[in-house]
Formats: C-alpha cells, structure tokens, sequence
C-alpha cells in the first residue's frame, strides 16, 4: 500500500524543510510514500528546499487553494492520500495512526478537528471565532456533525475521489470536501494537535471567512454543478 503525502505551499521556505524531516522520520520503514509539495509559484526558496529532501514538487501557476489540491490529487499516485499544510501546524506523526483507523474502522474519508488540542497562539481569537462561526453554519445548512469545517489534515482513500464533486478552486474546497464526504462517503472527525505555524499568515479573517461564508449559503441553495474532484 503507497501513501500520497499532498502539501500546498507558497512561500514556506522558513518551515518545509521540517515539515519533509518530520514526515521522514514519521513514515519512514512503516509505509511506502510519496511527498507531493504543490507549489504557487514561490517567490523563496521552497521549491528548492523541499525537491532536496525528497519531495515530487509540482508548480501550478493558478492560484487557489482548492485549485492547488485538485493538481495535487491528479499527481499523487497512493491508494491513501493525506492531507497537511507546509507551515508546521499539523502533526505528521498522526498520519499513520489515521491509516490503521481508516482501514480497522473500514472508512473512506477521516478530517481532523484542531480545537481540542490546540497549542496556545495557534489560531488568532479572531480566526478561531470565524472558523466556530462557519463550522456551526455548514452543520445547519448541511445536518452534518463537522466541528473543525476548515481544518486542513485529511486521510481518505484515493477511490473516494470518484465518488464526490467539488466546486471551489479557492479556500471553501477545504469545507466542501468534508459536505461531500459526510454525505456520500463513510467519514469520521478525528482530534488532533494544532501547533502554531511558522513564517507568514496567508489567510485573511475577514476576506476569506466571508467568501466561505457566501460559498456554504449557495451550494445549500443553488446546488452542485457537475464539476468532479479530478477537473
């Protein structure tokens, strides 16, 4: 069984490295796998530092989070896919242990909930109130228990793909891959720790948490278009 380690980056120069030295020391002689850093065009050295310790760098000149994901999906070649930001947030340690529970518990989709061990100064009050604020709002538009609706660390199988359609090429792909999933496929919401992150903030509390809030209201109302994971 290969592992696909999928990791959006655009200038984490300051924490790549680590990230890599952690997956290495966390699935290294346990799981074949495969590092995937999709990079926006960097303007530092991450492509550089991450292609030296080992990872398949893909660059995508289109911008989006969604969009970078759905690139990343197209490259990685495992039966599992596992999700994780380059900034040092999420615990690599944990990806194994969500494997075995994917595979012992015979799921297709497992997200992660960073609120019960969050280290202290992870995540702004401001963010952390507007993430709160979205989670509650998927859960009412959606009837589905999702407490963290924008983490970012996901283990599935790479069949699961197949099975759900996304729309966002931008920062709501992270919570509607998890609508998605808890309808249609075997999902579960796991708590993990959340460090805080290394280098500069990308998102914009303001900007970003209204454009998720805007997106949650029209997939409930207007409803999917037919456009795959894999477009």
């Amino acid at each position: 069984m290969k592992l696909s380690v999928v990791i959006p980056t655009l200038n984490e120069e300051e924490c790549i490295g680590q990230v890599m030295d952690e997956l290495s020391a966390a699935l290294e002689g346990k799981v074949e796998y495969e590092v995937v850093v999709v990079d926006g065009m960097s303007r530092d050295r991450t492509r550089e530092i991450a292609r030296s310790k080992g990872a398949v760098v893909v660059e995508e000149a289109r911008r989006g989070y969604g969009r970078a994901y759905k690139t990343g999906f197209a490259q990685a070649r495992g039966e599992v896919i596992a999700t994780m930001d380059g900034d040092c947030t999420y615990p690599a340690e944990s990806i194994i242990p969500l494997m075995e529970m994917l595979y012992e518990e015979n799921l297709e989709f497992i997200t992660t909930d960073r609120f019960g061990h969050m280290e202290e100064g992870a995540m702004s009050t401001m963010h952390k109130i507007g993430n709160l604020a979205l989670s509650f709002t998927t859960r009412l538009l959606f009837g589905r228990i999702i407490r963290d609706s924008q983490s970012g660390m996901w283990v599935f199988r790479r069949e699961a793909l197949s099975k759900i359609r996304v729309e966002a090429d931008g920062m709501p792909f992270s919570e509607e891959i998890k609508i998605e999933a808890f309808r249609k496929l075997r999902s579960k919401e796991v708590m993990i720790r959340y460090r805080r992150r290394v280098g500069e903030v990308k998102l914009s509390s303001w900007q970003d948490g209204w454009k998720n809030f805007r997106f949650l209201w029209r997939k409930r109302f207007r409803g999917p278009r037919d456009k795959s994971l894999r477009s």
